[in-house]
């Protein structure tokens, strides 16, 4: 009797996967190794990484040559960033600092410093939110820099881990999971995963690079959907979950679903 009790209590905590529709679909180079990307409905910014190789752009679009790119020195590696009113804040992994930009020329502002790694950005309107590679969230203030608060992420019956780049969408957190095809959307006050999309069914086949995973999610307001690509795709893709926030009316382009892909 107490296996049956396990078993339907396990059964119970196991999230299910949300469905999603594909919107469109954007061609772009195949040389990204996107570390994070933000698009405010005109303009795209990414940064990819890797050290001697970093940069940060800005397009009006993806598919086509940057309008401005800023090389890092080669002993950084640039990680996740996102755009709060007119600042841009970008991570770099292990030298524990944030450089911080002039959105509309990316015109360097000032650098903080912080300590530990730095993975994933994004903020909520009032506060950045960062990831570290663990299975919790600092929510930092955007002149400071300093941790505010934590958050546990939590729920079903995973260990949730290895966090990496973020984005703020209809009040949640969605998350890429390192080496992970899934995506988790996060409730910001409690850290409860509410919602799973699994990207497997996008992934292109890239040959020589193992590290051709799923990274890289921004939120289009206007179209009512996730962006979504990955290290070394060709592809952005534009998603829409059902539900968890996105129950709104349709968008007019024919949306396909993620099966026919």
């Amino acid at each position: 009797m107490s296996a049956l009790l396990l078993f339907a209590a396990t059964a119970q905590a196991q999230l299910p996967v949300t469905p999603y529709t594909v919107l469109e679909q954007r061609q772009r180079n195949g040389d990204h190794f996107t570390q994070g990307l933000y698009f405010d409905g005109q303009r795209w910014w990414e940064s990819s990484g890797l050290y001697r190789r970093s940069w940060l752009a800005e397009y009006t679009d993806p598919g086509a040559n940057p309008v401005r790119r800023k090389w890092l020195a080669g002993e950084l590696f640039a990680e996740g960033l996102t755009v709060l009113g007119n600042k841009l804040y970008l991570l770099t992994y292990r030298a524990g600092e944030v450089h911080i930009y002039r959105a509309r020329d990316l015109q360097p502002l000032e650098i903080k410093r912080y300590s530990g790694e730095g993975w994933g950005l994004t903020h909520d309107g009032t506060h950045l939110i960062m990831s570290n590679g663990s299975g919790a969230l600092a929510f930092r203030d955007p002149d400071t820099f300093a941790v505010l608060r934590h958050l546990a992420v939590k729920g079903g019956s995973e260990h949730w881990s290895n966090l990496n780049e973020l984005e703020f969408a209809e009040g949640l957190i969605w998350a890429n999971i390192w080496q992970d095809s899934r995506i988790i959307a996060i409730d910001p006050n409690s850290g409860e995963v509410r919602g799973v999309v699994d990207l497997h069914d996008l992934i292109p086949e890239v040959r020589n690079h193992p590290d051709a995973v799923a990274n890289g999610i921004a939120w289009d307001k206007a179209r009512n959907g996730l962006w979504v690509t990955g290290k070394y795709w060709r592809q952005l893709f534009l998603i829409r979950p059902q539900g968890l926030g996105f129950n709104k009316a349709a968008n007019p382009k024919p949306a396909i679903s993620a099966s026919d892909q």
